[in-house]
């Protein structure tokens, strides 16, 4: 009956915590979990006259649109090579710029620097498309106008396909780097200070506490880090390749992906079912990419795997 009691006074207790976590869990119902009920319109041919899910069942055939394509080969070399490059330099850049701000001294300027970094990540994509545009605009550009004060040709960035895998990728560690800094930052800020006054003791450099205090004790921030980024390897920012792009057709050889072919299929074609097809194809493979990523780790190592 004690035991009983106590339970009740317990969950009594937590009544305030959990009326502050509804917010979240009703926002996770409706973004996350409503719309797995649509998942089998992948499966058929998707007909509104006949209701949200009365379509006639075609079976595996719009997965076909994801693999028949002329473009299939670019949009997944492209999809893939990009999540690759951003899941190296994503912790490689964020360490390093955590590691800068964790050396500010000044709690006023460690805060006003944390907050530069990581405004960037708070602005959308569309503010972000004009920002470089600003800098790119083929007649009146600051890129351009600085390579006329060289004497140097305009560039026609938005008609030139080859420049673009490099401005994508330092668009994205502009964007991104805030969030993983603050990310890798809070880590480092729970690493005990005894460490680092022992190396202090013995010696050793400032360099030399990183490589062998912060960084190792970083690895299972990294690890986590790096198998969330993995269940995306088959997804891309949509707004980051198709607004910042200003969707160019140009530029469709390094710049199309999976979700900006399915975004232009289904407005040329209307096909919900592909549409449909194509998440439920990103959803399986960043499942399973996740699943045997944290296999292997915890084979390696089972105290930094992640479940």
């Amino acid at each position: 009956m004690k035991l009983k009691s106590k339970k009740k006074n317990h969950w009594k207790e937590n009544i305030p915590f959990y009326f502050m976590a509804l917010p979240g869990l009703i926002y996770l119902l409706i973004n996350n979990y409503l719309p797995m009920f649509g998942l089998g319109m992948a499966f058929q041919n998707v007909n509104f006259r006949k209701g949200m899910f009365g379509g006639d069942f075609v079976g595996l055939s719009n997965f076909e649109y994801l693999f028949s394509s002329s473009e299939a080969f670019t949009m997944f070399r492209n999809t893939i090579g990009y999540n690759l490059i951003f899941l190296v330099l994503g912790p490689v850049c964020g360490i390093t710029v955590a590691i800068f701000l964790n050396n500010i001294r000044q709690k006023y300027a460690s805060r006003v620097y944390q907050t530069l970094v990581l405004l960037p990540h708070l602005i959308s994509y569309v503010v972000v498309s004009y920002l470089v545009y600003a800098l790119l605009n083929p007649d009146a550009g600051l890129l351009n106008s600085l390579l006329g004060m060289f004497g140097v040709e305009k560039i026609k960035w938005y008609s030139e396909a080859s420049y673009w895998p490099v401005i994508l990728v330092l668009v994205n560690i502009w964007k991104s780097i805030g969030f993983s800094s603050i990310v890798y930052l809070s880590s480092i800020v729970g690493i005990s200070g005894e460490y680092y006054e022992a190396a202090n003791l013995d010696g050793a450099s400032r360099w030399q506490q990183v490589k062998y205090i912060t960084l190792p004790l970083l690895k299972p921030t990294v690890i986590t880090m790096t198998i969330l980024g993995l269940g995306s390897i088959f997804r891309s920012d949509f707004g980051l390749f198709y607004q910042v792009t200003l969707n160019q057709g140009a530029l469709i050889p390094t710049t199309q992906t999976i979700d900006t072919y399915v975004f232009r299929g289904l407005m040329e074609l209307g096909n919900l079912g592909m549409s449909a097809a194509a998440g439920f194809f990103q959803s399986v493979v960043g499942f399973i990419t996740v699943i045997t990523a944290n296999a292997v780790i915890r084979k390696i190592s089972k105290d930094n795997a992640l479940f």
